[in-house]
């Protein structure tokens, strides 16, 4: 289980908070799959992809033409999702818009 903590600077000043971190918790979802499954099925390709911490919804990230992500977080009211690339330990909250990172032995990863 990973628990999910605002980052220090989280890319806005200092102190903003995220009202979302409690669905942001308790099991991980599955790994990320075959990938972003509306890029597969419209035969585009993305850029990132990110895994709701809600439900594992796998979409592509803002970067990519698709921003499936984003959209699927407005759609369903998940906020949360978690970066799904290799070696990368972060998630972002889109509602308040702040960078997480996981909390290790009490203290933000």
């Amino acid at each position: 289980m990973t628990r999910w903590t605002v980052a220090h600077d989280a890319g806005r000043p200092e102190g903003r908070p995220c009202g979302h971190l409690d669905t942001a918790g308790g099991d991980e979802p599955p790994a990320a799959g075959d990938g972003c499954a509306a890029c597969l099925a419209a035969g585009r390709s993305w850029v990132h992809l990110r895994l709701c911490l809600s439900c594992g919804h796998v979409g592509c990230c803002d970067s990519s033409a698709g921003k499936h992500a984003a959209s699927h977080a407005a759609a369903s009211g998940h906020p949360v999702a978690r970066s799904a690339e290799d070696g990368e330990a972060w998630a972002w909250c889109y509602e308040d818009e702040v960078f997480l990172v996981p909390v290790t032995g009490g203290r933000p990863a």
